[in-house]
């Protein structure tokens, strides 16, 4: 497409240029530029794309879009007000604008966003509409190979890319975790939302936020471009009516022109799940829909689950779903990677991983896990370098009030020392039913050396993440595989414990044997 013709996409572009490149791909990173393709020199938190400028221009990039004139460089150029609105424009309009003609579903929360994504998938599947999905933990675009996953909301031209490559896969729908940066960054600009969803929302992310205030306000903005996609005949907001910021995006929504759907467990929820029974293969209840009661079962265990299956569900009607066969289909979920994923079947003790990492969210975890009646509920978990430093203490105060024992341990320290994040979650710790081992794969062995009969261990923070980031590098790690080694080496333990006691009791046995027939024999000659 001519460079001309994307900058009609943006208001007060200024194009200047003798030239009118033809424009293949679209790159913000001067490393990727090649002939044919448009270099958008963005300003980051730590870089600024102008000082790259010449880079892209000499790696062979045919045009520049930035929000500054021309710094003297013979290139076709672009000036806009704003660099990543262009952006998400051009990658629209090169990509030819799929979501306008896709049921795009956009979930956006604090917790529980992951796994409301993955159920909506799997719900739109089973009702017949092959669905495209782009999340935290895998992008699935309708290939036989799957993309590898950047960023929870990729940047605008891997996401209109991805959602053109899912309508050419024959995919009608698309699921797709919208985060808070995602959104403030305008990747999700021009993606045309049929349906919103709204988890809830917890104290997170503030390093990029300030506050929670300014946190909230990124994501209702999703709302606000669900009701502005005026070429979308039916669009609806899914809410979480028991969380307090839902709702604020309620009463934030009555003059939108959507139509707002509210679920969740308290009376008043247009969808409601009531007379919940938790075992530890799942949780039954009813879903109140009006004066409708239909039963429904998910193989998934904890309160925050149910509210997760209740927005996927809530969200697939939105997009035409068929109710009652819907809430069928809730049974057939399959397991989500990293969340309250069990790594110890077959046991007489349970170990979960879960990728619960702000305060909410573990303890929602333990307080699930406690549910079911455990002899002796055992944690182990981390903080995250180079993020909101503010809830470490807060997690340590909830690990010591729930937990029976702790383990602080790493997570991603990145550039931060691991020693001085576990001492800011160790402020918040009350008592002493703790203990601080600072490697991580020693934590989890020691967790595991702990557990007996009836035990749970929850390993919290990583979930699905196959990587562990120290001092800036990267190696491999994954808590469910760390966990299953650990696990085969107190099986080979035990084994060889059970083996050695076998053959202890063999030679006591044959001992026996011999000094009783030696007895007999002298008792033998004495008569």
């Amino acid at each position: 497409m001519k460079l001309s013709k994307l900058t009609e996409s943006i208001n007060q572009a200024v194009f200047t240029g003798t030239e009118d490149p033809e424009i293949q791909r679209l790159s913000y990173d001067s490393r990727t530029s090649e002939e044919g393709s448009l270099f958008f020199a963005l300003k980051g938190q730590n870089l600024n794309g102008i000082d790259f400028i010449e880079s892209a221009v000499k790696a062979g990039a045919s045009g520049i879009v930035a929000e500054v004139d021309n710094c003297g460089l013979d290139v076709p150029w672009v000036k806009v007000p704003d660099g990543r609105h262009a952006m998400s424009a051009m990658s629209d309009m090169i990509n030819a604008c799929p979501s306008s003609v896709m049921r795009i579903a956009g979930v956006t929360g604090t917790n529980g966003k992951t796994t409301t994504a993955f159920l909506l998938h799997h719900l739109l599947e089973k009702g017949q509409k092959r669905c495209g999905l782009l999340g935290t933990i895998c992008y699935k675009t309708g290939s036989t190979e799957d993309p590898l996953v950047t960023h929870t909301t990729p940047e605008s031209p891997e996401l209109q890319s991805y959602l053109s490559e899912m309508l050419s896969n024959g995919c009608v729908a698309a699921v797709m975790e919208v985060s808070s940066h995602g959104i403030v960054q305008r990747r999700t600009d021009h993606v045309q939302f049929d349906v919103g969803i709204f988890t809830n929302l917890s104290r997170d992310h503030l390093d990029f936020h300030e506050s929670m205030e300014q946190y909230y306000q990124a994501k209702r903005k999703l709302f606000d471009q669900v009701a502005s996609c005026d070429t979308k005949p039916k669009r609806v907001a899914v809410i979480n009516y028991d969380d307090d910021w839902g709702k604020k995006i309620i009463s934030y929504n009555k003059n939108k022109k959507l139509k707002t759907l509210t679920y969740g467990l308290g009376v008043g929820a247009d969808y409601r799940a009531a007379d919940l029974r938790q075992t530890r293969k799942g949780t039954d209840f009813t879903l109140e829909v009006g004066r409708r009661q239909i039963r429904a079962s998910i193989p998934f265990i904890g309160k925050f689950n149910v509210y997760n299956a209740l927005a996927a569900l809530v969200a697939g009607v939105g997009m035409g779903l068929n109710v009652r066969e819907t809430v069928s289909n809730l049974a057939d979920f399959p397991q989500i990677p990293g969340r309250l994923e069990s790594v110890s079947e077959g046991r007489p003790f349970d170990i979960y991983v879960d990728y619960a990492h702000t305060p909410d969210a573990l303890s929602n975890a333990l307080l699930t896990l406690g549910e079911l009646n455990p002899r002796r509920l055992i944690v182990i978990f981390g903080c995250g370098g180079d993020r909101d430093d503010t809830k470490r203490a807060q997690m340590g105060n909830i690990a010591a009030t729930i937990a029976n024992y702790a383990i602080i341990t790493s997570d991603n320290p990145r550039s931060e020392s691991p020693s001085q994040i576990i001492s800011e979650i160790e402020s918040g710790f009350e008592g002493t039913h703790y203990e601080i081992v600072e490697d991580r794969r020693e934590a989890i062995a020691l967790g595991v050396s702990y557990l007996l009969p009836g035990d749970i261990l929850l390993i919290a923070g990583k979930g699905h993440e196959t990587y562990q980031e120290v001092s800036g590098k990267r190696t491999a790690f994954d808590d469910r595989i760390v966990a299953g080694q650990m696990l085969n080496d107190r099986d080979h333990v035990f084994s060889d414990m059970v083996r050695e006691k076998r053959e202890q009791y063999e030679k006591e046995k044959l001992e026996r044997d011999n000094r009783g027939q030696t007895e007999g024999e002298e008792d033998y000659r004495r008569v």
